[in-house]
């Protein structure tokens, strides 16, 4: 039982919260720009919970898509699914739990954010089939990970308009995503391409540093700009220095050839940008 406990943790990745934090960060700092500071208590709650939830609804059908493919990549053939420890059947149990739980939390939000949440569903459920069909999966995540920006504007505000920041907080969040996961992407390169699977990083090829860069400072700029657009106070551009320390280190790390470990380590290090982004803005409002 307690065997079958921890693999069910495994297949949720609940045992391991970084895709969590960097889905929760941004949103957490949507609601807080749309609610002008602190946001009620209840709403706060409401998207952290639906956000561990969609994110561990995401990483089990992530994993019954894969299961074949994960058997055969040295990073991931120790998954649940993939090395029979639980069956397709108990794994979309779970799914299913989870997305009722899901379901829960979103009723408790207004219409306009409940067909929004429906949409993201759809977009998280097809994502982990992309990189079957395109060399650019990690546009979809970037449009699934980013979805619940314009959620947390509507379940605030109930209106279809959005605050010109969001624009800016979509259009970073969505470029810092494809960047990161590019990343990650990076760890799995030989196993990918010999399983035909697609990725930014494959199609990149020997630029792939590059790319990755390129899209970390169009990130930073981005924000910058939403910076100025809120005219939040210099606790918020201290904390994009500290991003830009971080995204250096990346690509010091990136740089290194065949660092798989590190890699994955620079990886991981973007809980802490979304942490400083969003600190940084709530004290650049506060102040």
């Amino acid at each position: 039982m307690i065997d079958k406990f921890i693999a069910v943790l495994q297949l949720t990745r609940l045992d391991l919260p970084v895709g969590s934090l960097l889905l929760m960060w941004p949103t957490i700092t949507a609601l807080w720009i749309v609610s002008e500071g602190i946001p009620p208590y209840d709403l706060l709650l409401l998207f952290i919970v639906g956000t561990v939830l969609m994110r561990s609804a995401g990483c089990v059908i992530n994993d019954i898509a894969d299961r074949n493919i994960d058997a055969h990549v040295k990073r991931t053939f120790k998954r649940p699914l993939a090395d029979g420890r639980l069956s397709v059947w108990t794994a979309l149990i779970v799914f299913a739990a989870l997305a009722l739980l899901a379901l829960a939390v979103v009723l408790q939000l207004n219409l306009k954010t409940q067909l929004l949440a429906v949409a993201g569903f759809a977009i998280a459920v097809l994502y982990p089939f992309m990189k079957r069909v395109t060399m650019l999966p990690q546009l979809v995540l970037g449009l699934a990970f980013s979805w619940g920006i314009p959620m947390a504007s509507t379940a605030a505000l109930d209106a279809w308009s959005f605050h010109p920041a969001l624009y800016l907080l979509f259009a970073s969040n969505f470029c810092w995503i494809v960047a990161y996961d590019t990343i990650y992407a990076m760890v799995d390169q030989d196993d990918d391409i010999n399983l035909n699977i697609g990725s930014t990083a494959i199609l990149a090829g020997n630029q792939v540093v590059i790319v990755v860069a390129a899209l970390g400072l169009l990130t930073l700029a981005l924000w910058l700009v939403m910076g100025v657009v809120l005219n939040l106070s210099m606790s918020f551009y201290v904390a994009m220095l500290i991003i830009a320390g971080l995204f250096a280190y990346q690509f010091r790390e990136l740089r290194k050839p065949d660092n798989r470990k590190g890699w994955f380590v620079a990886f991981k290090s973007n809980i802490w940008v979304g942490t400083a982004l969003m600190i940084g803005t709530a004290m650049g409002m506060a102040s």
